[in-house]
């Protein structure tokens, strides 16, 4: 029978989601986790595939702003819950998926569309790509030691720390006050999401069949002149050899408004009894901790993908960021799975603003959209592109002046998944 494309109903979600599960390794997730993904779910913007009565794929797209360079939240379409049941590869059943939820998106008027890949590869074949990375650690809190910020007053050195009290809260109950600091934090970074209407209970759902062995999640406040400036979540796996006790600290997720709130943080965590570990899943790859360890062999740190970047309308996508020195330049892209991106765009900005229109000025660099992607949050250099093979120069000098432009003053990050 021939298969049929379309628009999940709320009926149908249990079958949908269940086929989800299946292409993802068949591990049925929690009744929380289930909960929360139902209750988020865009119906009007996730679909399926059938066939015969048995669905064969899904995707969907929630609705996000993402900060771009120069502080922007701009929208974009959040690419999530992609599978195909295992009998269905290699039929086109992801092709078919994929090209209709782009031409959705376009439909929306939303200039981007972001998502995590579980195979990094699938991606680029339909203009992603890869735009953030993350950092990963494992401290030996054992051996590695913090450098904490000292301030003067009246000829008498002080740690800035003194001036933070720490205060242990039930995560649920400190969910509005970690929210608040969260939404400051979104406009200092690239790739960071505002988090809509119910989206703060993700970071605090905390299923037992999730832990691996530690504590329920725990909550640490930082607090100064009356006002939350910091959170750190986390959980403790405790553990035990010969020589005493080796628990691990898994660190979800620490934001801090201050240099002393931040340190403070730190240095609770590093401080925990019993412990002689801190596991952090995902850290800019250049968060502060990297220069407040007296050791950085001591955290066995590794970076890796995380945001996958599409521009679906270039000539906005351009537009809606900043750009940190003036740059003038012309831009023949590529887009075979998109076409109305290909063409010549001259995109001309400084850090006030920026516009991309059509041209049919002679070319200065030639790309496909997958590389707009990569380098869209400031994250990725068009130089590395160009040494890669990835960008050609076609006019001498254009790449020295168009590379610092799309950089950034700070990494772009994810803090979390979707």
């Amino acid at each position: 029978m021939t298969m049929e494309l379309r628009v999940l109903r709320p009926a149908d979600w249990d079958h949908w989601y269940g086929m989800l599960e299946l292409a993802f390794g068949g591990v049925p997730e929690s009744p929380e986790e289930r909960s929360l993904w139902r209750e988020m779910t865009c119906y009007d913007r996730s679909i399926g595939v059938w066939d015969d009565g048995d669905v064969v794929g899904t995707t969907g797209a929630f609705t996000f702003r993402i900060t771009v360079p120069g502080g922007a939240s701009v929208p974009a379409a959040g690419v999530t819950m992609v599978g195909v049941r295992p009998t269905h590869r290699r039929r086109g059943v992801l092709r078919s998926m994929m090209r209709r939820q782009l031409d959705d998106v376009r439909s929306w008027g939303e200039p981007l569309a972001v998502l995590t890949a579980s195979e990094p590869e699938i991606y680029g074949r339909f203009g992603y790509g890869a735009a953030t990375y993350k950092m990963t650690a494992r401290i030996d809190t054992s051996h590695a030691r913090l450098s904490v910020p000292h301030v003067t007053e009246n000829s008498y050195a002080t740690y800035a720390t003194d001036g933070v009290r720490l205060r242990l809260s039930e995560p649920g109950a400190a969910r509005a006050a970690c929210e608040a600091v969260y939404a400051h934090a979104v406009t200092t970074r690239p790739g960071m999401l505002a988090r809509q209407p119910g989206w703060d209970a993700l970071p605090v759902i905390d299923p037992e069949s999730t832990r691996e062995g530690a504590s329920p999640l725990q909550c640490v406040l930082a607090e100064a002149d009356g006002r939350t400036v910091g959170y750190a979540r986390y959980a403790v796996r405790p553990a035990w050899d010969l020589s005493g006790p080796r628990g691990t600290v898994v660190l979800r997720d620490l934001e801090a408004l201050t240099p002393a709130a931040r340190a403070a943080l730190w240095q609770y965590l590093f401080g925990i009894d019993l412990t002689s570990a801190i596991e952090a899943d995902s850290l800019p790859v250049d968060d502060p901790l990297l220069q407040m360890v007296n050791d950085v062999r001591r955290c066995q740190v590794r970076v890796t993908d995380q945001l996958h970047v599409r521009l679906v309308d270039v000539g906005e996508a351009l537009a809606a960021r900043t750009y940190q020195v003036p740059v003038d330049v012309v831009l023949d892209v590529t887009d075979d799975f998109c076409p109305w991106n290909t063409g010549r765009w001259r995109l001309t900005g400084d850090a006030k603003g920026a516009s991309c229109v059509r041209t049919q000025d002679a070319a200065d660099l030639a790309l496909s959209v997958r590389e707009l992607g990569a380098a869209y949050l400031g994250g990725t250099s068009l130089t590395a592109l160009a040494a890669a093979g990835r960008v050609a120069e076609l006019r001498e000098g254009a790449l020295a002046e168009a590379a610092p432009a799309f950089g950034g003053t700070v990494a772009p990050w994810l803090p979390h998944g979707f």
